[in-house]
């Protein structure tokens, strides 16, 4: 899965969105049932997935929205580094 992919934040595996997270962000760490990836930049330096409670094989939508927006903003200053 893309993550293009990724038009309904409320119907992703959390299985699919840990696979996007570690392609574009790297190694994770875990603390409990908290999957945390580090950021290249300051402010905002984590991204914290977990499985939901109600379904543990989905996401989380509104961390769906949270990962989608550290992924573009990744890709805007890899655009803005040409």
């Amino acid at each position: 899965m893309k993550h293009r992919e990724l038009t309904n934040p409320k119907n992703v595996k959390f299985k699919d969105l840990l696979k996007i997270c570690e392609e574009y962000f790297g190694e994770y760490r875990i603390s409990g049932d908290h999957y945390i990836f580090r950021m290249p930049w300051a402010g905002d330096p984590y991204v914290n997935l977990q499985p939901d409670k109600k379904n543990s094989k989905m996401a989380k939508p509104y961390q769906v929205k949270q990962v989608l927006r550290a992924i573009r903003k990744i890709e805007e200053n890899e655009h803005g580094n040409d």
